[in-house]
């Protein structure tokens, strides 16, 4: 069996590419920071030297990168690299763009002789490193009946969405009920704090009821404690914030809650949280409170 690609050894990606290697997947990754690359290399995956060596020794490559433009330099787009990276192999693109960009790469990458998956994920750095992400697996129904079981060391559930792009819809989607959901409970512990509730009890009472969720139960023990160590960054949600606002504007959309949750992250980000996990959303919640009070 060749290898399997994977491109991208950030937050997310290290710890879905190590995932794989545990599970015996013979793998071959690159990351631009070559420092990022030694875990997997420890746990016996083949550390690319280059981007054109995981090409050559993989027909399947995974892309776990921050952005359009990260993919774009991955594959060589508008490049004459890109058709001999593409030809031939499946590209499968697991980050978060919009899916006007999905659509118009996936025309390429068909154009170039490949085939062309989207899978973004739903979860932050914890369900990424216990293998708890759900993906949403969208393009060529063969392409995707193949690629489905090689995710499953990541992801403990694999949702066919139908053509490209709605897995990226559906990822949107996703991202705008979290958005919403985690600035919400922010500000309900923000509001009890103030009142100077028991944090015990509000937590007991949040955990035992019906709202309770694996991302209210570990957002929740942050924002208690303070702890802003990233899951998902204030940057990150900013961008995510950013995809879904643009396409729901296109569409004709009103997306009120999320433009509050924007206008509410973007102070956050101008307080220099950029890299704090985005429960630091409660920065700006206490600086709109204090400018109340004083």
């Amino acid at each position: 069996m060749r290898d399997i690609g994977f491109i991208g050894l950030g937050v997310m990606g290290q710890p879905m590419a190590l995932n794989l290697a545990r599970a015996g997947t013979p793998l071959t990754v690159y990351n631009r920071t070559a420092a990022k690359a030694e875990p997997l290399r420890a746990g016996g995956a083949h550390v690319a030297a280059d981007l054109d060596e995981v090409f050559a020794r993989a027909d399947v490559v995974l892309l776990m990168l921050a952005d359009g433009a990260a993919v774009d330099a991955a594959l060589g787009r508008s490049t004459p690299a890109f058709a001999a990276r593409v030809a031939g192999h499946t590209v499968v693109h697991m980050g978060t763009t919009s899916p006007e960009y999905s659509t118009g790469l996936s025309a390429d990458v068909h154009g170039a002789g490949g085939r062309y998956l989207e899978a973004p994920v739903s979860g932050s750095r914890v369900p990424a490193e216990t293998g708890q992400l759900v993906a949403m697996l969208a393009g060529d129904a063969d392409a995707a009946e193949e690629v489905r079981p090689l995710l499953k060391p990541m992801c403990h559930e694999t949702v066919l969405c139908g053509a490209v792009p709605n897995g990226l819809v559906t990822k949107l989607s996703v991202n705008l009920f979290l958005i919403t959901m985690v600035t919400g409970l922010a500000e309900s512990t923000h509001f009890a704090q103030r009142y100077g509730l028991d944090p015990e009890v509000f937590r007991q009472v949040l955990d035992a009821g019906p709202m309770a969720s694996a991302v209210s139960r570990v957002k929740l023990g942050k924002l208690l404690s303070d702890d802003f160590t990233v899951q998902a960054s204030i940057a990150n949600v900013l961008e995510n914030n950013r995809l879904v606002a643009e396409a729901a504007h296109s569409a004709g959309l009103a997306v009120p809650l999320l433009d509050v949750c924007h206008a509410l992250y973007l102070e956050t980000l101008a307080q220099g949280h950029a890299e704090s996990d985005m429960i630091a959303v409660l920065h700006a919640l206490r600086t709109r409170t204090a400018a109340l009070t004083s």
